[in-house]
């Protein structure tokens, strides 16, 4: 390790010399290599566990719950801070802190149209990410598969009907729905009469949120009771930006894996590196 790396002890000793005139000379004690190793990878871990907890963590996209927006083999950063930090901010929050940490330090409320990763409220351990729907006080309805907001229907244009050659299958439909604060985003349906394209009101409780996929009618979300509404403290973070993508075993078709890096130029989504997301 070169000298000017080297890490030294905080402590400054003052060492004097009874020849000179009497000035003391600080001088720094140097610590073990081993010791600078152990304090650095400390450090390291320290930075990382911050960065995770606060800043960003990373995730990947196993399901076509949010087709087209979000596709099987997409890698995306979530962040953090954007809705302030809750137990499930934390890697095992949840188990470290129980029922000692309930609510949210410094939350923001989020936006109609976020694209949000939160804590499935029916089983904490599962991390879902869906968009965000219904602010609390709002009533949402599905009704001949439209959205309707505080009953009032939510304009969506025909963008193109799938012909089954990239995942929009034969007949379905690809729109773009416009939400009441202007947040404009494709939506995937197969049919307006599926099971969930005619639901009851559903009124959002105060300090909760109602979650859609953007694929209807293949989304698990908060139309089913299953998920239902989220808390507010279930929220990890908004989805920000992809940073990676590959094709994997999307649409049933094998392309192969990440690290089989002679298989890159098929399997890996160049095009959609570092989008944003939205």
């Amino acid at each position: 390790m070169s000298n000017h790396k080297r890490k030294v002890d905080a402590r400054n000793l003052e060492l004097e010399d009874p020849k000179d005139d009497g000035e003391s000379e600080a001088v720094t004690a140097p610590v073990k290599e081993e010791d600078s190793w152990i304090k650095t990878i400390g450090y390291a871990l320290l930075i990382a566990l911050t960065v995770r907890t606060l800043v960003f963590e990373p995730f990947n996209i196993p399901s076509s719950s949010m087709k087209p927006t979000l596709l099987i083999g997409d890698y995306l950063f979530v962040s953090k801070f954007s809705y302030g930090i809750s137990k499930y901010s934390f890697p095992f929050g949840d188990k470290i802190f129980g029922g000692l940490f309930e609510g949210r330090i410094l939350g923001q409320e989020p936006e109609r149209g976020d694209v949000i990763v939160f804590r499935k409220p029916t089983n904490p351990s599962i991390d879902f990410i869906k968009r965000l729907i219904g602010l609390p006080g709002d009533t949402i309805q599905v009704i001949g598969g439209q959205l309707h907001i505080n009953g009032t229907v939510v304009s969506r244009d025909l963008v193109r009907i799938g012909d089954g050659s990239d995942g929009l299958g034969l007949g379905e439909k690809e729109y773009e729905e416009t939400l009441p604060n202007g947040v404009k985003h494709l939506i995937w349906e197969r049919t307006d009469q599926a099971w969930q394209d005619n639901t009851r009101p559903y009124t959002v409780p105060e300090g909760y949120y109602f979650f859609m996929g953007d694929n209807r009618d293949n989304s698990t979300d908060s139309r089913f009771d299953e998920v239902g509404v989220v808390p507010f403290e279930n929220l990890i973070g908004r989805a920000d930006m992809l940073f990676f993508s590959h094709r994997g075993d999307d649409g049933g078709e094998d392309y192969g894996d990440w690290w089989e890096i002679w298989k890159w130029g098929e399997m890996i989504r160049f095009g959609r590196i570092f989008n944003g997301i939205n």
